[in-house]
């Protein structure tokens, strides 16, 4: 079984984010993982600098933050098991940037990367025994080539994929800015 130790959800509340939520916590008791929830308050617009405009920005930033609290911990409340382990973090910025933020600062990287391992393991002792059938060289060859195609096929299909999210609306860069 592959190991999983942590999940993170972001949310943002809305319906589709406290069902994504409840699922990942059913998998986190499954896997007796811990539950990292999110939510980045996104930044506030600029205002006028209009000198009758009274309005008192970091007051008003520690009122999100502090309703965006409140509503984390009634959700994961309502929507988490008792059983699993849950971290939960409140941010400012932009969503995406916070979010790979977090995932670098809890490990979520080693984990990747650990499911990609098991992902290469997996596929050689697939092609190993596809090859098994006719002889040794043959499972060697083959345990050796499924690995290869699946990354071949990452690789041809990333950009179609790239072309397709960005056709429908997505905002996320390739690259991260500098």
């Amino acid at each position: 079984m592959l190991p999983i130790n942590k999940i993170l959800a972001p949310t943002d509340f809305s319906e589709t984010s406290v069902e994504t939520l409840a699922n990942a916590s059913e998998l986190s008791a499954h896997f007796n993982a811990e539950l990292i929830v999110v939510h980045v308050i996104p930044p506030i617009p600029t205002l006028p600098s209009d000198p009758h405009y009274n309005f008192e920005v970091p007051a008003y930033q520690d009122a999100l933050r502090d309703n965006a609290k409140k509503q984390l911990e009634e959700t994961i409340h309502k929507y988490v098991s008792s059983t699993v382990k849950v971290t939960s973090h409140v941010s400012y910025g932009d969503p995406a940037k916070e979010i790979v933020r977090i995932s670098e600062e809890e490990n979520a990287l080693k984990q990747i990367l650990i499911l990609y391992l098991w992902l290469n393991i997996f596929s050689f002792l697939y092609g190993l025994v596809m090859g098994s059938y006719h002889s040794i060289p043959q499972a060697l060859a083959s345990g050796l080539k499924v690995p290869v195609l699946f990354v071949v096929v990452l690789l041809i299909c990333f950009p179609a994929f790239y072309i397709i999210q960005s056709i429908l609306g997505s905002r996320l860069k390739l690259l991260p800015k500098a």
